[in-house]
């Protein structure tokens, strides 16, 4: 077990934009079991800009510096989704733990790639599901661990994605091009999913889906502009559980003007609702309310959960480093590993191979 503080190193950092930017490095410099200690990025100038602001001790101009630093334990790869198995493949041939942001690969046979690197090299790993690490997600799982609502008979998702509706800000183009892993099925609707399994203790057994897009075109935010839209902006689907439960969810682009985000869990014994003004788990901002025979709906309060002023995405991330801490320093088994994201990529293949049938995950 690695004694703290746990040493990070970044890849790919920028001092004023990036995902790495505004929610790992202020996730991390909240906590004391991690020390900020090496940054990259391809121009040495910015490296060193991002290492100043940031507050860390090292900055370098190359992933094969950073993955090689004597004093990183932890590489952690925030970059788009297409370069992940590259980087990946490079912080675990150096015999570094990694944290990869999700998606992991760009498909199903990457995924199992890297997790078959990362066990045979034996390094720790974790992915970017930092939904599970939400209070209100781990609360529903302990509620329905602890009986709650009896047996899971089914649940009804509804989400929405945001982003895909009727327009889109130009830094966001990118998630439009079905090569850059970043289109709904792959982030808001695989994140949701992802929770709802971990929330139910529960994996996929089989699944029917369809795909459609139903918008021709988007509208680009600054430029006016508008162009192809050319992933899916509505997903419906119907999923059974290993416990027998049954899913059904229909996600849709964009925003809507009634329902965002609605989970509804029916069991035998009572009902939990997770509902949200957002779009998608790990976005809001969530309302938890339940019943039990002979009660009427009524709030439920979730134990640590985010204030007010509280950003909900830093606070994801900051609450997944926290487990993967533990996990590090104490020996448990908390965090996501790659082989959670391996299995969560099996169920977006099936879905993307499903059309309509039901197929086993």
């Amino acid at each position: 077990m690695t004694q703290a503080p746990i040493r990070v190193g970044i890849i790919g950092v920028h001092p004023d934009r990036g995902w790495a930017s505004t929610a790992h490095v202020p996730a991390l410099q909240e906590l004391p079991q991690f020390r900020l200690s090496v940054l990259s990025h391809s121009r040495i100038e910015i490296a060193q800009a991002a290492a100043q602001k940031f507050g860390f001790d090292h900055a370098v101009a190359s992933t094969e510096e950073l993955v090689n630093h004597p004093d990183v334990d932890l590489v952690v790869v925030t970059v788009r989704v297409p370069e992940h198995l590259q980087l990946v493949t490079a912080a675990v041939g150096a015999g570094k733990s990694v944290f990869s942001e999700w998606p992991l690969g760009m498909n199903l046979r990457d995924g199992e790639a890297m997790n078959k690197l990362a066990a045979a090299k034996g390094v720790s790993t974790m992915i970017g599901l930092q939904t599970r690490a939400n209070p209100a997600i781990r609360h529903i799982r302990k509620l329905v661990g602890d009986g709650y609502v009896g047996e899971v008979l089914s649940t009804s998702v509804i989400g929405s994605g945001i982003i895909w509706g009727e327009e889109l800000e130009e830094a966001f183009r990118y998630t439009l091009d079905p090569s850059k892993g970043a289109s709904m099925l792959h982030v808001p609707f695989a994140h949701t999913l992802d929770a709802l399994g971990f929330a139910l203790d529960s994996d996929f057994l089989s699944i029917s889906a369809t795909l459609a897009t139903r918008r021709p075109t988007i509208r680009m935010v600054e430029s006016q502009e508008l162009v192809p839209l050319t992933v899916a902006d509505q997903i419906a689907f119907n999923g059974r559980l290993a416990s027998g439960a049954l899913v059904t969810s229909h996600f849709r682009g964009g925003l809507s003007r009634a329902t965002n985000f609605h989970m509804e869990i029916n069991g035998s014994k009572g009902d939990l609702l997770l509902s949200s003004p957002v779009g998608y788990v790990g976005i809001g901002g969530f309302n938890l309310s339940g019943a039990q025979a002979g009660e009427n709906l009524h709030p439920i309060p979730v134990p640590g959960d985010f204030g007010p002023d509280e950003n909900v995405l830093t606070g994801n991330v900051k609450k997944l480093y926290e487990l993967f801490a533990d996990d590090m320093l104490s020996g448990t088994r908390q965090s996501p590993t790659f082989e959670s994201a391996v299995n969560l990529h099996r169920l977006i293949n099936a879905v993307e191979q499903s059309g309509g049938v039901w197929r086993d995950v």
